[in-house]
């Protein structure tokens, strides 16, 4: 019998996609935003669900036929202005001492939700056509993402949170934004290998590889790895948003985001459009050679189009390629940013403080009814549907079926692990059941 995979059906998604608006950097928040973030939160589930499935993607069609693609993409770079411009002025206001950070944690998290659906989709060729010119606004959005990614600023973010221990509310809200950001960051290296490969335009190809020489961009990220760490002399790597693990025997496994990496510079390297664009200078070479010693014999085997790559680089190695052409182009540019920028400019304060004063200080039965909504919406049955592999043991990383009873927050292989990870686990696991037990309390209280 196959399993229902609906979190909406094809009548909702299209009701929903069609309703999807720009808006203000004031409203963010507002009542028809937040019913607009649980439309898109339900519509990210069911791409994600229907693409794992190999089923019907309506989603993505829907998304395509409607052009609402680049609402996406507009309402993407409205939260990471919001969460740049007017969230830090917002935490420093006298007057912000929001009962709940349900609401704002909701916002913050709305940026990730969008960029996993841009994920999904964009693994099409249509999905990136019907993007149009709001391609060249999500490549500068990567370039950002990717250079932060590079410095590895996200990464230190990600491995402080949680080793905070008393936090007012306001500052386990920053903790939790610095930690979705390296979450955010990674699944920009996805979108741009999509764009990269599916791209025919002149403007988003000179603006990946002239505007912000992306080749060298990915070439540092291959080389800081932040998705990679050691960690008391075990190795660890970010795989489905958590550190796991990984046994002695797969430290040389290429993980999807390894791959995703790579599949970019091959793309930005070898494709003949790219060639014919990018300035293969005494810089730009010596920081692309740099790739020769990660391309082992190892890593091939796992990605054998690299060779292809490999011979390039030793070509290249032995040459002086000539510079390009300076042909003369009517060049599209990025509009978005800029545009929210020069709207809200000198605002910013006057928004935060509108903002709490309408926006964040919502009655208790509003959020009883924004929880209640997104009970419905995060089903525990559907997401565990979304996971892209089985779960992975919390005590020695492998493949795990069993699940703590009393947060279900953690997976173990057998009970010998979970009996030794218990000491580590104990505090997290009180703290998750108390929090869960609280909340159903609230709700009953408050029906």
């Amino acid at each position: 019998m196959e399993m229902d995979t609906s979190v909406v059906l094809p009548a909702e998604a299209e009701g929903f996609i069609q309703s999807l608006e720009t808006f203000s950097l004031k409203e963010v928040g507002s009542v028809r935003w937040f019913r607009q973030h649980e439309y898109i939160e339900k519509l990210n589930m069911q791409a994600i669900l229907n693409a794992s499935a190999m089923h019907d993607e309506f989603v993505k069609e829907l998304l395509v036929s409607f052009g609402k693609i680049p609402v996406l993409v507009h309402e993407l770079i409205l939260v990471e202005v919001w969460k740049q411009k007017v969230f830090p002025i917002l935490c420093q206001l006298q007057d912000f001492n929001p009962k709940s950070t349900f609401h704002l944690y909701m916002l913050i998290h709305h940026e990730a939700t969008i960029i996993n659906l841009l994920e999904t989709i964009l693994f099409h060729k249509d999905s990136c056509e019907a993007a149009d010119d709001s391609l060249l606004d999500l490549v500068d959005y990567c370039h950002r993402k990717l250079t932060l990614l590079a410095s590895e600023a996200t990464k230190d973010c990600a491995v402080a949170h949680g080793q905070q221990n008393q936090m007012s509310s306001t500052e386990e809200l920053q903790a939790q934004c610095a930690a979705l950001e390296f979450e955010i960051s990674l699944k920009a290296v996805s979108v741009l290998s999509y764009i990269a490969d599916h791209t025919e335009s002149i403007s988003v190809i000179n603006r990946m590889l002239c505007t912000h020489n992306m080749p060298c961009v990915l070439v540092q990220l291959m080389e800081s790895c932040p998705w990679s760490r050691s960690k008391k002399g075990q190795v660890e790597k970010y795989i489905n948003g958590k550190w796991q693990r990984i046994p002695a025997e797969d430290h040389l496994k290429m993980t999807k985001l390894d791959g995703q990496v790579w599949l970019a510079l091959y793309i930005l390297i070898l494709k003949e459009e790219c060639q014919r664009k990018y300035d293969f200078n005494n810089f730009n070479k010596n920081q692309l050679l740099k790739l020769r010693g990660f391309l082992t014999d190892v890593l091939i085997d796992q990605l054998p189009n690299l060779v292809e790559l490999q011979r390039f680089l030793a070509h290249l190695a032995v040459t002086d390629p000539a510079p390009p052409k300076k042909d003369l182009i009517l060049e599209q540019i990025p509009e978005m940013w800029s545009q929210i920028v020069r709207d809200n400019s000198g605002k910013w304060k006057a928004i935060a403080k509108y903002q709490v004063k309408e926006t964040f200080s919502p009655s208790d039965s509003d959020l009883q009814q924004q929880a209640q909504r997104l009970a419905q919406t995060y089903n525990l049955d559907v997401m565990e549907r979304l996971l892209p592999e089985k779960p992975k043991c919390g005590s020695c990383g492998k493949e795990a079926s069993k699940r703590c009873s009393r947060c279900q927050g953690e997976w173990y292989c057998n009970r010998q692990c979970q009996v030794k990870h218990w000491p580590k686990h104990k505090k997290a696991c009180q703290l998750m059941t108390e929090t869960m037990k609280k909340i159903q309390e609230d709700l009953q209280i408050k029906s």
